[in-house]
């Protein structure tokens, strides 16, 4: 396990070997959150960077990745742990079997962690596994009562099992939460956490971001990519474009053997920048044009 950053400068480092470009308030923010030992609960558009973080945390502090990825109807058997009731119900039987009828001692025996399976939660604060970086993702799609599993773990990184006690980290993990806004998260999880907004890169920033995850593109496309994808970020579009994307469209064209962009490039492979077919036609044709025309000035 790697040790943690002593300084902003340090931490932007860190993030940056590990291909993330950050900004100045970003970075300030992650090194806080790891020298205060407090969850990050980052918010922003899909697309901007949230979960990379998670990431490039934990390959940079040489720590593993637990990931809970949340959805409708999750529950704490699916998120935190769930007893093995195949095997409890075995222990029973054969305990039986040898005669054993003290069902106190019976309910002793099974509810002990042998029996005890670790979802990402609890896995996060395990004390007898390695120090993880836990990553709750999309907060926001998980329904809003299961939040209140979360606040004994982010306050304390504990978690009380009623059958068994309470399951403490030795070294605390880092959690970082992230939310797309498609619903409000509760206060009682912000005021646990620090927060960030991840917006979208300027056109500087992406153009580092490029560089380090496509290196193969070259210099005059990727300075058109990037310029094309920030003026389109300015349109009324259903989904804008996330740097993922930004990284994606410029490798496609790369394989395509492209050294600049021209609006017939961008008719033919829009698909990899836009994923609705509304906002392509948007796009289309003299539209496009419009935009690398603007992008080459």
């Amino acid at each position: 396990m790697t040790e943690l950053p002593a300084s902003v400068g340090d931490t932007a480092r860190l993030l940056a070997d590990q291909g993330y470009i950050a900004d100045r308030e970003l970075a300030t923010t992650v090194h806080l959150a790891l020298v205060m030992h407090r969850p990050l609960l980052l918010e922003g558009e899909p697309g901007t960077g949230k979960t990379e973080i998670a990431k490039v945390l934990a390959a940079g502090l040489n720590r593993r990745l637990v990931r809970l990825q949340c959805h409708d109807g999750m529950d704490l058997s699916a998120a935190a742990y769930e007893w093995d009731h195949a095997r409890q119900l075995m222990a029973i039987r054969m305990a039986e079997a040898a005669g054993q009828t003290d069902r106190d001692a019976l309910a002793s025996d099974i509810y002990t962690r042998r029996y005890l399976q670790a979802r990402p939660l609890l896995s996060a604060i395990d004390p007898d596994l390695p120090p993880a970086v836990l990553l709750i993702d999309e907060l926001d799609r998980a329904d809003e009562p299961f939040e209140a599993f979360l606040l004994e773990l982010l306050a304390d990184f504990q978690i009380t099992v009623p059958e068994f006690g309470t399951m403490r980290a030795t070294t605390k993990p880092v959690v970082i939460l992230t939310s797309n806004r498609t619903r409000e998260v509760h206060d009682a999880i912000r005021r646990r956490c620090l927060y960030h907004w991840v917006d979208y890169p300027d056109a500087a920033r992406e153009r580092a971001i490029l560089s380090a995850k496509a290196p193969g593109v070259p210099e005059q496309l990727a300075a058109q990519v990037v310029a094309f994808v920030q003026k389109l970020r300015g349109e009324e579009l259903f989904k804008l474009p996330g740097v993922a994307e930004t990284i994606d469209w410029a490798q496609a064209l790369t394989y395509l053997d492209k050294k600049e962009l021209s609006a017939g490039d961008v008719d033919e492979t829009l698909g990899v920048l836009l994923k609705y077919q509304d906002d392509i036609a948007k796009i289309q044709g003299a539209e496009a044009a419009r935009i690398v025309t603007e992008s080459k000035l």
